[in-house]
C-alpha cells in the first residue's frame, strides 16, 4: 500500500514512531456509546480569545463620531462646497443666515404653511438671498439701500423685462463697493439656490483698472480671482480674453474681468463670441454718444444685465442722457427721435430764461413724466450724505484780476482775431475753438501763448512788444498772471502756516510745466501725474503721496489723465486752476481729496480770471448743472439765470467788474458791494452759486489762507464760498 506524502500524514507517522500521545478524548463509539480514546495523532485545539463585543462597538463609534479635519496645520479655509456624487437631502437653504444680526436680505421668499410645504417640491422652494456678511457688515446705510436697488434692477424685479440700471450717486459715496457686493452676490446665490450669473465684466478708464482690481482684493480677498487687463501684446490679450470668455459652469475659476474701454474696443470681437451675466461700465458718461465705436462695441456684447456708473449722467444735453438710459434698458424711452420730440425739446424750451409761462408749464409736465420713467432704473444720492462720515469741506470760487500784461494781450486778441464772428447761433463753431483755447491759456499765464506771439499768429501780431524786456519762458514769473500770483500766495501761506498738502489740477500739461518751474523756484517737493505716466507708476506715486511720512508737498494732476477715481486723501487742499466746459470733469477732479479716509478739513479753490471767458465757462457749467439737477436730482427751484442767447457774449471782456458771474445773478442779497443777508440755512456746496456766500473783501472769509492772499495787491477781486455741512470742529 502506497503511503501518503502529505505533510500532515508524515507528521502523524513520525509522532507514532516517537511514541508521543497528545490527543484528546475520543468520541463515543458509534455502536457502543462508550467514550472513545484520544487520538494518538492529533493535538488538542487551542481556545481562541474573543474580544468583548461592547468594547469593540464603542471603539468603532468613537472613530466614526470624530469630525473630519483637514490634515494641514492651522488650515482655516472652506471644507468644500458640496460632496461630489451626492445630492443634498431636505429643504434648500440660503447661503448665509438671513436672520443674523445686521444681515442684508435682498430677497425674502413667501412664507409657506406646513400643508403648502408638503405639497411643494422641495427642489423648487425659493430661498433667501443674503449679501455675504463679509461685505454686509461694512456697508453704510445708503450703500445697503443701493445694493438692494441694484439687485432688484438687474434681476428684473423693478421693471419687468428690463435688467439694467444707472448708479448716479455723486463722488465719494462708495459706488465701487456697492457694485462689488452686487457682483459677488450674483456669482454665488439666487432664489433658486444657485448662482445667478457665471461671469461679469467691469469696463473702466485705464487709470482705474488697477484701482478696481485692488478694491476687489481689498473686500473679497482670496474668495475670488479677478483678471485685470490693460495693456500687452495683441496675441497675449486675445489669449487671456479667450480663456475668460470660454469658461463654462456655475462657478468658474476667474469669474470677473476688469478691462479698460480702449482695450475692450480693440478686442471686442473676441468677447462677442461668448456671453456674460453682467457688465458694469464705470465712468459711464463715456457712453453719451451712441454713435461712437466704444458704445457700439459694448452694446453688441451679449450681456442682459447692465449697470452704468456715473456721478454726473447729464453733461451736455438730454440726448446724451437718453443714450445712457437706452444702453442699460433699451426701449423704455423709445427711439432717439421719439425722445427728442417727446421730452428734450419741451424741457429745454421750458428751462430757457426767456420761456413763456405756457412753455415753462409744458416743460415741467414733461420733466415729471421723464423723471417718473427713469427713476425706476436710476438711483441718485448727493454728497450731503457724506457729512455724517467726513470732515467739513470749504469750497471757494476765487475771481482773480488779470494783470496789465494779460489785459492788453486779451484786448488785442479780440480786436485782431474777431472770434465773435466765428460763433454759430447758440453753439461754439469749430473755427472758434482755437480762439477759445488761446484765451484760456492766456488766462493761465502769458507764457503759454508766448510762442504764438513770437510767430505773430492771428490775434497776436505785434504782441511780443508787450512783454517785459528780457522775458524768457525758461523762468517762471508769477506776477505776470493774476491766477498764478494767487496760487503762489496760497502755496506760500499753506507751506509756512500749516502741515497740509496740496493738489494742483489743470487741463493743460503746459500749465503743469509752469507749476513745476514754480516748485523748483520755491523749493517745494512735488510729484506729477499726467497722460505719459504708466498705470503701475500712477498707483505707486498715489500710495507714496498719501503716506503721512512722505515729504511731497504738492501733487500735480492733469484732469484729462487722472481726474477720475484717484484717492488723494493725503492732501486736504485742492486748487482747480482752470475750468472745463464739462462740469463733470471739474467735479470729478475736485472730489479727489474729500472722500472716505479723509480726516482733516478740506479746502477747494476754483480759480477764475475775472470778467474773462473763464467766467463764461462757469456760467455755462451752471446751465448744465441746472439741467442735471432738474432731471436727476429732481430740484424744482433751480435758478433760471442764463439764456442760451447770452452765450454770444462768450468773447467779451468785462475788465471793470469784480465778478461777471455775480452780475448775471441780479443778486438781491448784496447791496453796494456788501452781502446784507446770508444764504438760506440749508444751503451747501451743492446749491447754486447764488445761494453761496458772496465776498468783495476778506471780512466774510473763513479760510485764513485765502484771507492772507487777499491782502496782496491786484490779486483777488471776488469770492463765492460755501461749506459742505455744519460741524462742531473749528475751521482753521
Amino acid at each position: 500500500m502506497r503511503r501518503s506524502l502529505a505533510p500532515s500524514q508524515v507528521a502523524k507517522r513520525k509522532q507514532a514512531e516517537d511514541g508521543e500521545w497528545t490527543g484528546s478524548a475520543r468520541k463515543k463509539s458509534i455502536t457502543g456509546g462508550q467514550a472513545a480514546m484520544p487520538s494518538a495523532f492529533r493535538r488538542p485545539l487551542t481556545q481562541l480569545a474573543c474580544p468583548d463585543a461592547n468594547r469593540h462597538e464603542e471603539f468603532i463609534r468613537r472613530i466614526l463620531s470624530k469630525p473630519f479635519k483637514v490634515p494641514i496645520p492651522n488650515y482655516t479655509g472652506p471644507l468644500g462646497i458640496r460632496t461630489l456624487g451626492l445630492k443634498r437631502a431636505g429643504v434648500r437653504r440660503a447661503l448665509h443666515d438671513p436672520f443674523a444680526e445686521g444681515a442684508l436680505v435682498l430677497f425674502e421668499p413667501e412664507s409657506l404653511s406646513a400643508h403648502e410645504q408638503l405639497k411643494t417640491d422641495k427642489d423648487k422652494i425659493p430661498v433667501h438671498v443674503v449679501v455675504d456678511p463679509v461685505l454686509g457688515k461694512v456697508l453704510r446705510p445708503h450703500q445697503r439701500e443701493g445694493v438692494k436697488f441694484l439687485w432688484d434692477c438687474v434681476t428684473g424685479r423693478r421693471i419687468p423685462g428690463s435688467f439694467g440700471c444707472i448708479v448716479a450717486d455723486e463722488m465719494g459715496l462708495g459706488k465701487t463697493l456697492q457694485c462689488i457686493a452686487l457682483v459677488w452676490t450674483l456669482l454665488r446665490q439666487s432664489p433658486d439656490a444657485k448662482p445667478e450669473i457665471d461671469k461679469a465684466i467691469v469696463v473702466s478708464p485705464s487709470s482705474l483698472v488697477r484701482n478696481w482690481y485692488n478694491e476687489v482684493a481689498k473686500w473679497l480677498g482670496a474668495r475670488v480671482a479677478p483678471v485685470a487687463i490693460d495693456g500687452g501684446s495683441k496675441d497675449d490679450i486675445d489669449r487671456r480674453l479667450v480663456s475668460f470668455i470660454s469658461q463654462r459652469g456655475p462657478r468658474v475659476p476667474t469669474p470677473i474681468l476688469i478691462i479698460s474701454y480702449e482695450t475692450f474696443r480693440l478686442h471686442a470681437e473676441v468677447l462677442h463670441k461668448g456671453q456674460v451675466g453682467l457688465i458694469i461700465c464705470d465712468e459711464g458718461h463715456r457712453l453719451k454718444n451712441s454713435d461712437n465705436r466704444t458704445y457700439r462695441a459694448l452694446n453688441a456684447m451679449r450681456a442682459q444685465r447692465r449697470v452704468l456708473i456715473s456721478g454726473t449722467p447729464i453733461q451736455n444735453d438730454l440726448l446724451e442722457y437718453f443714450s445712457l438710459v437706452h444702453f442699460v434698458n433699451a426701449g423704455i424711452l423709445g427711439t432717439a427721435q421719439e425722445f427728442k420730440k417727446r421730452f428734450e425739446l419741451p424741457i429745454l424750451k421750458g428751462r430757457d430764461a426767456d420761456a413763456s409761462d405756457d412753455d415753462r408749464h409744458a416743460g415741467e409736465d414733461k420733466l415729471k413724466e421723464l423723471i417718473g420713467i427713469v427713476n425706476r432704473c436710476l438711483i441718485r444720492r448727493t454728497s450731503d450724505i457724506l457729512s455724517k462720515y467726513l470732515p467739513v469741506k470749504m469750497e471757494q470760487v476765487v475771481c482773480c484780476k488779470l494783470t496789465a500784461l494779460q489785459t492788453e494781450l486779451y484786448k488785442r486778441f479780440l480786436r485782431q482775431a474777431k472770434p465773435v464772428e466765428a460763433l454759430q447761433g447758440d453753439r461754439v463753431g469749430v473755427s472758434s475753438l482755437s480762439s477759445i483755447t488761446s484765451l484760456k491759456k492766456l488766462c493761465n499765464h502769458p507764457a503759454l501763448i508766448y510762442d504764438k506771439c513770437v510767430q505773430g499768429e492771428e490775434g497776436f501780431e505785434g504782441a511780443l512788444d508787450l512783454f517785459p524786456a528780457g522775458y524768457s519762458v525758461k523762468s517762471v514769473e508769477p506776477q505776470l498772471s493774476g491766477k498764478m500770483l494767487v496760487l503762489d500766495l496760497i502755496l506760500a501761506v499753506t507751506r509756512s502756516s500749516t502741515d497740509d498738502k496740496v493738489v494742483l489740477v489743470s487741463n493743460y500739461t503746459q500749465t503743469l510745466d509752469i507749476f513745476e518751474k514754480l516748485c523748483h523756484s520755491r523749493k517745494y517737493p512735488y510729484v506729477r501725474l499726467d497722460g505719459t505716466m504708466s498705470i503701475k507708476k500712477r498707483a505707486e506715486i498715489v500710495e507714496r503721496f498719501n503716506s503721512p511720512e512722505n515729504p511731497e508737498f504738492i501733487f500735480m494732476l492733469s484732469s484729462k489723465a487722472g481726474g477720475c477715481g484717484l484717492n488723494l486723501i493725503g492732501a486736504n487742499r485742492l486748487v482747480m486752476f482752470d475750468p472745463d466746459w464739462n462740469p463733470a470733469n471739474d467735479e470729478q477732479a475736485m472730489a479727489r481729496v474729500w472722500r472716505d479716509g479723509q480726516k482733516k478739513t478740506c479746502y477747494v479753490y476754483r480759480l477764475l480770471s475775472t470778467g474773462t471767458i473763464e467766467e463764461k465757462i462757469l456760467q455755462r457749467q451752471a446751465h448744465k448743472k441746472a439741467l442735471s439737477s432738474c432731471v436727476v436730482d429732481e430740484e424744482q427751484d433751480v435758478e433760471r439765470h442764463f439764456s442760451l442767447g447770452e452765450l454770444r457774449e462768450l468773447f467779451a471782456l468785462n475788465a471793470e467788474t469784480a465778478s461777471d458771474t455775480h452780475d448775471k445773478f441780479r443778486c438781491r442779497r448784496c447791496v453796494n458791494g456788501i452781502q446784507t443777508r446770508p444764504p438760506a440755512a440749508e444751503s451747501d456746496c451743492t446749491a447754486d452759486l447764488s445761494q453761496w456766500h458772496h465776498c468783495w473783501d476778506k471780512k466774510g472769509l473763513r479760510d485764513q489762507v485765502l484771507k492772507a492772499c487777499w491782502a496782496a495787491p491786484a490779486a483777488v477781486s471776488f469770492v463765492f464760498h460755501q461749506r459742505s455741512h455744519d460741524d462742531q470742529r473749528a475751521v482753521v
